[in-house]
């Protein structure tokens, strides 16, 4: 899911991490692998976010979708695995 920049905002306000901004070099490379998404860093390694459906809910919500883990301690490489769907959930609509 490709978030708009209110939407990550307001992620950002909810998580520890970073989003990984469309001018950055290794922007390419990640949609090639894992398509046309908000890619985020944390200390786990690399995220997104993906829609959740809600009935009657006003607000836009998401949930964090690993995709890679650090290769090891100085965080300058990542492995990736297969989507690992996190328990964490977030309001993208939420007032910052």
């Amino acid at each position: 899911m490709k978030l708009t920049e209110a939407h990550i905002d307001s992620a950002l306000n909810q998580l520890e991490a970073q989003a990984i901004p469309d001018n950055h070099p290794a922007k390419v490379q990640l949609s090639e692998l894992f398509g046309d998404h908000t890619f985020f860093l944390d200390a786990s390694g690399l995220t997104i976010i993906e829609p959740v459906k809600t009935d009657g809910v006003a607000e836009a919500v998401g949930r964090v979708v690993k995709l890679a883990r650090w290769g090891d301690e100085t965080r300058r490489n990542l492995s990736p695995h297969e989507p690992e769907y996190t328990d964490v959930v977030v309001a993208l609509d939420k007032a910052a």
